[in-house]
């Protein structure tokens, strides 16, 4: 059951950070900072199905880490989360179509290498 909610935690973390991503980048940069301004983007904001999917998706997964620590150690299950970075790397890269460099994709695997490691 521990591993199901680790799953559970990685992919929908790793969906709703992409998802916000791409909901930021779609609305774009902010350069009015006026009381009125800032109102009208924040209704903008409040409209975009990718922000408000990527809340409900963050949700989730916060609320399956709370249920990964009631039944595993924290020292399991903060390691183990860890794969959410492989999952957010393969998204920015393929969904968001971000240059990932060399550097990054070592760090990645290293990531993957120690919960391969917490597994055994």
């Amino acid at each position: 059951m521990s591993w199901v909610l680790v799953i559970i935690v990685a992919v929908t973390a790793s969906l709703g950070d992409a998802l916000q991503t791409l909901g930021m980048k779609l609305h774009g940069e902010i350069h009015d900072f006026r009381l009125g301004a800032l109102a009208a983007a924040f209704r903008r904001l409040l409209r975009s199905w990718h922000l408000g999917l990527s809340l409900l998706l963050l949700a989730i997964s916060f609320g399956a880490f709370l249920g990964l620590l009631a039944i595993a150690d924290l020292s399991f299950a903060v390691p183990a989360t860890a794969v959410e970075y492989v999952l957010t790397t393969l998204l920015a890269r393929y969904l968001l179509g971000e240059k990932v460099n060399w550097r990054r994709w070592a760090g990645a695997g290293l990531v993957a290498c120690g919960v391969v490691l917490l597994a055994l």
